[in-house]
């Protein structure tokens, strides 16, 4: 007598699967630019010249060790709705709405394009409210309203920066 395939149990948590799918499809891109952001972000740390270095330097560690954590959150959640998180570098290009800055840009130009990846990141958040909403799903929409408050303040901390 063969022994029975252990078959994967259906999930039933009162979310239909099609709209799983479509929350697990927005939260793959936001883990795509969250994690497009913190490399980038990681980068300009390690490579920040310049009168203020000291500061942005800190600022910057600071910035990429929040969105470091926050990236377990958000592919967390895409596995608790069923679904794979998408994990490598050809998967995040493909997804994510960040392009990667080449070569060393300056101290000003880096706190720029951070101020602009930040921006992204929220928009892609945003983006998915709706479909959260009409699902139903408020572990998603606390995800979302978390991340949306750090984006937001970041940018509007790092263009700051910028005037005067």
């Amino acid at each position: 007598m063969a022994a029975k395939k252990d078959k994967k149990p259906a999930i039933d948590i009162g979310i239909r699967a099609a709209d799983r799918k479509k929350i697990a499809d927005g939260l793959s891109a936001l883990l795509a630019d969250s994690y497009t952001l913190y490399l980038m972000t990681h980068n300009f740390h390690w490579n920040v010249t310049g009168p203020q270095f000291n500061s942005l330097h800190l600022m910057f560690m600071g910035q990429y060790t929040e969105q470091w954590n926050a990236l377990d959150i958000i592919a967390e959640r895409i596995r608790a709705l069923g679904f794979p998180a998408p994990g490598t570098y050809k998967e995040f290009v493909k997804l994510a709405s960040i392009k990667e800055v080449e070569g060393v840009p300056s101290a000003n130009d880096m706190v720029r394009h951070l101020v602009s990846a930040q921006e992204a990141t929220a928009r892609t958040a945003r983006k998915l409210f709706p479909v959260v909403d009409a699902a139903n799903d408020q572990p998603t929409a606390d995800v979302l309203t978390q991340r949306l408050d750090v984006h937001e303040k970041t940018a509007w901390m790092l263009r700051s920066l910028l005037e005067g």
